[in-house]
């Protein structure tokens, strides 16, 4: 067994490096964080991976929500400390949060100020900076989410030229959207259901507008949480056309449909926005990630209570079970290689655009940070086990065929128990 003295620390077993399973050895430095070197396995080291385990590049969630900002009322929900919490027992390892907030990061100092609260979670955090009727580009590169109808506060938009005038201050960004018309969503407000009043329509002309953006503008854009077919079909026509333009898969879409929820022990913790789809366009969504045409596994974790979301408010927890999904979709014929390019490949190369440090490879020079996954052991969700603030799973009494074993977050060494 290595020693703590000798400044590094060294994980041995089966990797995968993006085609292939083989055995290595990776050091890591406590001091910079980073993979030293990677090398043939020598039988000596902190941490001695069992064959029949898998070791990835640490998983990283692109669109989760924490709510901590300055005003500390929505604390209760979700701090970045309970947040890295969770998301280091779902085996991720970096996460880019949201900027939904009372006090919204819009600005140079909003924007740093929420940076800071950040730094109390043990892993690493990007954040969104928001995009709002008023607002500018800050002064330092982040990248910036906009919602394109009814958020908190007055980040948002009453129509489409609200958002083209305030898209054009931000030529070549990069900017996420929470694609849903406003003004569809204001004419289904009444509908006598929550997946009426949000419908796919509603979707499918956001996208559509969102081409329309990228084409004026040069933005690179990104559809969060994509739910339609029709949504699907818009994005990959504009990449057939050379648009970049990227989108989000998230558990909830790619394995819940109306059809489905209706047997699951708990159907009333699936409302979300969008709402869970109907069967054409979860198997549309579904066959799109598996086929290597959606670009995140992203999970939109939105740490409300059980109790908000029993009284109706959208949105549900899931960084803790992160890792653990990775193998429902393994259990659906996804392969290694999708759910790499999904889970750490592509998340990396977004994560490094906005760090000094890049991510994504388990190669000398990446950050040492990594996800250790046993497909053999399973578990079974339970609600004592969740370590996100929400206290609640929609996955409750569901089991997992596989499990997350330990993370490892530059160097410090975490060893999961499921419970």
């Amino acid at each position: 067994m290595i020693s703590k003295t000798e400044e590094k620390f060294v994980v041995e077993g089966p990797i995968y490096n993006g085609h292939s399973i083989e055995a290595r050895r990776i050091e890591i430095s406590f001091d910079s964080g980073l993979i030293k070197n990677v090398s043939s396995p020598r039988g000596d080291a902190n941490l001695m991976v069992d064959d029949d385990q898998i070791i990835f590049p640490g998983m990283i969630d692109v669109h989760i929500h924490a709510r901590e900002d300055a005003s500390q009322v929505q604390n209760y929900k979700e701090t970045f400390r309970s947040a890295g919490e969770a998301a280091i027992h779902g085996g991720v390892v970096g996460i880019i949060e949201m900027p939904n907030n009372k006090i919204a990061p819009i600005d140079d100092e909003t924007y740093r100020q929420k940076r800071e609260l950040a730094k109390n979670s043990a892993i690493e955090i990007l954040l969104y900076a928001g995009i709002g009727p008023k607002t500018r580009p800050l002064s330092f590169p982040v990248p910036y989410k906009a919602y394109m109808g009814p958020s908190i506060g007055d980040l948002f938009f009453k129509d489409d030229e609200e958002l083209r005038d305030a898209i054009a201050h931000y030529r070549e960004k990069w900017v996420s959207f929470h694609a849903e018309d406003p003004v569809l969503l204001e004419k289904y407000k009444g509908a006598p259901s929550h997946v009426e009043s949000r419908p796919p329509e509603a979707e499918a002309k956001a996208v559509e507008f969102v081409v329309e953006l990228v084409k004026e503008f040069g933005i690179r854009a990104n559809v969060c949480h994509l739910s339609t077919r029709k949504g699907l079909e818009t994005i990959l026509k504009a990449r057939d056309q050379g648009y970049e333009i990227t989108c989000e898969a998230t558990p909830h879409h790619l394995a819940f449909d109306q059809e489905l929820i209706s047997t699951f022990p708990n159907p009333g913790f699936f409302q979300c926005n969008p709402p869970i789809r109907f069967r054409d366009d979860r198997i549309a969504i579904f066959e799109a990630y598996k086929a290597g045409e959606i670009d995140f596994l992203a999970t939109d974790h939105a740490p409300h209570t059980l109790e908000e979301n029993e009284r109706g408010i959208s949105g549900m927890p899931h960084l803790d079970h992160y890792g653990a999904f990775i193998f429902w979709l393994r259990d659906q014929g996804v392969s290694w290689e999708i759910i790499h390019k999904t889970a750490c490949l592509n998340p990396g190369k977004f994560f490094s655009e906005y760090s000094p440090d890049r991510y994504g490879r388990i190669e000398p020079g990446f950050v040492g940070s990594l996800t250790v996954l046993n497909p053999n052991l399973g578990q079974t969700v339970r609600r004592s086990s969740v370590r996100s603030n929400a206290g609640w799973s929609p996955f409750e009494g569901y089991e997992f065929s596989g499990s997350v074993t330990h993370t490892i977050v530059r160097g410090r060494h975490y060893q999961i128990r499921q419970e």
